[in-house]
């Protein structure tokens, strides 16, 4: 497995008298380290459109809205291809891009749960989720289902705003049993998304909730996306409860985490999660990014960067400490951390689809990474305490936000590759003194 960005070995294998890797190990090469998610099987169509396009089939601007027929969605993308409107399908989904940014960024295996049509024909969905999903996510898991998979109808008007029209298929059909009990319960984190929480009578929603029990019984970290501001209203009671059962860590942008908790503030309404969560990704848009959770008193690191304060005084006073499970704690101390848009964001956005599930990607990244490490050398230093990450609250907000600019300069919610590789850091060198 790669690491985030360029780093010297020693910094993630020190070596010292009391602590040595045997280098002739076969241990190295034979850890056995993924992460496995749960998404509903579809295709986003993305489409530049004026808003006109938007009024003619009653869609709510800024929105998600399942349509509530297929013939809906044929007149949808008859109209768009006549047009010329189209500007691309890709294999899409809140998990499936997570996933695929995931496996691209670590070079390693991942594995998607989820349905694929069983007869699969040129230009169809299916073909086109296979063909830009990467080598290195398994997709030997997905159910077989008679007919299509969903499509989402990704309609970017001339603000940049972004309107979702999701015409299903099958792409709810997942049934509890195509569910792996062995493959989530040793993967080092399960991803899930709100979406497929949405319809407690859809077959997705019961397994869902079977994987979301197979990790939590086996201490296997539950991580979840909230999917739209609109979902979160729709469902904040279950959603909400769902949080407090299962979810290790939450990832939302700005509006989502107003619906979920009221508080308009990014860095007050991440507060108020951490009552429920241990870890809390926000994404803010042109404000940038937030990274809050826990870090034991007796091991919070001071920043060496200015001190910053909002809503909370000093914010991001100990952000070089590393995140561990509240309950991990022996007196836990809640720990803030945020970044600007990298290089002020690109110079032109055309479309922010997947910015957020990039920045997730480089956290879940990051977290296998520290997982990977564990098995590998659990005597290291760097292994003497069970740390949610192996990074830093500060070097995973770096990280999430260099991986979310690839993704907006890119104009695509999927990397075709890695990121360019960067330096070493000063903090990095601070944990291994």
């Amino acid at each position: 497995m790669k690491f985030p960005g360029q780093r010297k070995s020693k910094h993630y294998f020190p070596v010292n008298a009391g602590n040595r890797f045997n280098r002739e190990s076969l241990t190295f090469g034979h850890v056995n380290t993924y992460v496995t998610g749960l998404d509903q099987s579809l295709v986003d169509i993305i489409a530049h459109v004026d808003d006109s396009v938007l009024e003619r089939f009653g869609l709510t601007k800024g929105s998600s809205h399942i349509l509530k027929s297929e013939q809906t969605g044929r007149e949808i993308y008859q109209m768009l291809l006549s047009d010329h409107l189209v500007e691309g399908e890709y294999a899409g989904g809140t998990i499936g891009n997570t996933l695929h940014n995931y496996s691209v960024l670590a070079d390693d295996v991942s594995y998607q749960f989820g349905v694929i049509s069983d007869t699969i024909l040129v230009g169809t969905s299916a073909y086109h989720f296979l063909c830009n999903t990467s080598s290195r996510v398994d997709l030997t898991h997905l159910q077989p289902v008679p007919g299509p998979i969903g499509r989402a109808f990704v309609l970017v008007t001339p603000d940049g705003e972004r309107t979702f029209a999701i015409s299903p298929g099958h792409m709810d059909n997942l049934t509890p049993e195509f569910i792996p009990a062995e493959l989530v319960a040793g993967g080092a984190m399960l991803l899930l998304s709100a979406y497929t929480m949405s319809r407690p009578e859809s077959p997705v929603y019961a397994a869902s909730m079977r994987a979301a029990r197979i990790a939590h019984d086996s201490g296997v970290p539950v991580v979840l996306s909230v999917g739209s501001k609109t979902l979160a209203q729709k469902c904040r009671a279950s959603l909400t409860d769902f949080i407090d059962r299962y979810v290790t860590v939450l990832a939302m942008n700005e509006e989502e985490a107003t619906v979920l908790t009221g508080q308009r503030d990014p860095l007050l309404a991440s507060d108020a999660m951490l009552d429920r969560v241990d870890m809390v990704l926000l994404t803010a848009g042109p404000e940038g990014l937030y990274l809050s959770g826990y870090s034991d008193k007796d091991l919070l690191r001071a920043t060496t960067n200015p001190l910053r304060s909002a809503a909370i005084s000093d914010f991001n006073r100990h952000e070089f400490s590393r995140p561990m499970l509240r309950s991990d704690c022996r007196e836990p101390c809640r720990v803030y951390s945020h970044i600007d848009p990298y290089m002020g964001g690109p110079d032109t956005i055309a479309n922010t689809n997947g910015a957020g599930d990039g920045a997730l990607a480089a956290i879940t990244h990051d977290m296998a990474a520290n997982a990977f490490h564990r098995k590998v050398l659990p005597t290291s230093g760097k292994q003497v305490r069970p740390w949610l990450s192996y990074s830093s609250f500060s070097q995973m907000c770096k990280y999430a936000n260099r991986v979310s600019y690839q993704v907006l300069a890119q104009s695509s919610p999927r990397l075709s590759r890695g990121l360019p590789e960067r330096e070493d850091s000063l903090e990095e060198a601070y944990w291994d003194r």
